[in-house]
């Protein structure tokens, strides 16, 4: 008959067992922390949103007047990106009479707060025109696959899959607002926007017309703002 034997852990299996649990509940406790101050910097956030609410509304989505300004949608965003642009328009790289004034009353916690809070709200799907199908054509050749004959790349070679946004320097630009991204690609090309990396913007944006400009920012305007891999 053989006895049931129990194996004894050693003296240093032991210790490492004990420093490995601790280990783990100290990675767990500052992960927790870690959540715990994100949360608290969003809702900080939520509370300073009210200077942005006027035109960028309360669920962060922004909003296009006809024949007038357009005020993009944030909710979704970068946080890295937003807080980018914050600093961009209160160090005067970026130039905006609305941005300006309001970006100055900011400090660099609340810059971060801001950003971390829009981009924790669900993306919405912004304003498109009423454009032809010919338009919108054009304006899906030019994100997707570019006009090589032009030296035109697609916009999804830097915003990524979908056009919905590849980290802190290249935005969502998918189900944004019409009049935002048309303004915006106005304003590359005209030299008046200059915080791009390697000034990628300005020179895709230079060697696009006017019918370009309308038919790329409308075909975007109705996409998801959000990516989903098609199956």
């Amino acid at each position: 008959m053989t006895k049931n034997t129990r194996k004894v852990p050693t003296k240093g299996g032991l210790k490492f067992t004990t420093a490995f649990a601790v280990l783990m509940t100290t990675a767990t406790l500052s992960q927790t922390a870690l959540a715990d101050e994100q949360q608290a910097a969003i809702e900080r956030g939520k509370a300073a949103s009210a200077l942005c609410m006027v035109c960028h509304q309360a669920d962060g989505s922004g909003k296009h007047v006809t024949d007038g300004e357009s005020w993009p949608r944030l909710a979704g965003l970068n946080h890295e990106y937003l807080a980018a642009q914050m600093h961009a328009f209160k160090e005067g790289t970026r130039d905006n009479p609305s941005m300006n004034g309001f970006v100055q009353m900011l400090n660099d916690e609340q810059i971060q707060d801001l950003a971390l809070y829009y981009e924790s709200l669900p993306a919405t799907a912004g304003e498109a025109p009423e454009v032809s199908e010919e338009v919108l054509a054009l304006g899906e050749k030019l994100a997707t696959r570019g006009d090589w004959d032009r030296y035109i790349v697609s916009c999804q070679s830097c915003h990524g899959p979908g056009n919905t946004g590849v980290g802190a320097h290249f935005p969502g630009i998918a189900g944004q607002h019409a009049g935002y991204l048309s303004a915006q690609l106005k304003h590359w090309q005209a030299n008046e926007r200059s915080s791009d990396p390697q000034e990628l913007m300005a020179s895709v944006a230079r060697r696009l017309n006017d019918e370009d400009i309308e038919a790329v920012s409308a075909w975007l305007a109705t996409q998801p703002a959000t990516y989903t891999a098609k199956e």
